[in-house]
């Protein structure tokens, strides 16, 4: 057996002991996560769990107008498809956001791998924790914070979970993200270029100045940041 580091670029898989690793380790496939790919749609079925090396998915909720809001951004700190262990259905909508790859594994498989193990589906449940506060805090982030403020947390979050400062993703998308139309985004993003805080030009975003994006996120990035970084913590101790 590889040790943990060599094992996986995801950080939940890479955190697991030798024995809940095996669990699960022969069962992982290599998968591609393509932009735009819908993995599962609230009240399907969830088939497979994903634990992304790279790129992003996007936990969303659409609305019968067809407005579409994100409410929690999964990336290599984290997975989809734990929740498959308390219900068969996908709570919300997953589509990938950024390319990139992933583990993926049956969830019947994962269920059985979880009932072998109780510090396994521990792990798990701490993972589906934390994207509860990320859900949480981003209902009340659309309710109560200005475009601004939204548009910096979600950059900064989709910066910590890409691992870049060059970002892609185009007005139209980031108004969805955030539940802004597009020229809200738009002026703000102007706003935010004039400031010398990004770049921002046909789809490509490139951040120049990180302190300042946060210093201008609303207190929510700080509280699933904190969320994401406590669970680290107890993963490795």
């Amino acid at each position: 057996m590889d040790a943990p580091k060599a094992r996986s670029a995801n950080r939940l898989l890479a955190s697991l002991s030798p024995e809940d690793f095996s669990l699960v380790g022969p069962y992982l496939q290599k998968a591609e996560l393509a932009p735009q790919t819908e993995l599962a749609a609230a009240g399907e079925d969830l088939l497979n769990a994903y634990f992304p090396h790279s790129g992003i998915i996007s936990l969303v909720v659409r609305l019968t107008d067809g407005q579409t809001t994100e409410v929690a951004m999964i990336a290599r700190d984290s997975m989809f498809g734990g929740s498959a262990l308390v219900g068969p259905k996908a709570l919300t909508t997953a589509i990938v956001q950024s390319r990139g790859e992933c583990s993926k594994i049956s969830t019947g498989r994962l269920q059985s791998a979880a009932d072998q193990s109780k510090t396994l589906r521990t792990i798990i449940a701490r993972h589906e924790q934390a994207i509860f506060v990320q859900a949480q805090q981003s209902a009340g982030c659309l309710a109560s914070h200005p475009a601004v403020a939204r548009l910096a947390r979600w950059l900064m979050r989709a910066r910590d979970a890409a691992g870049t400062d060059k970002l892609h993703f185009t007005q139209d998308f980031l108004g969805q993200m955030i539940g802004v139309k597009r020229n809200a985004v738009s002026q703000v993003a102007t706003d935010l270029q004039a400031s010398g805080i990004i770049v921002f030009s046909r789809g490509q975003i490139q951040i120049t100045d990180a302190s300042k994006l946060k210093a201008i996120a609303c207190e929510c990035y700080e509280t699933v940041r904190s969320e994401l970084e406590r669970l680290k913590r107890s993963q490795l101790g």
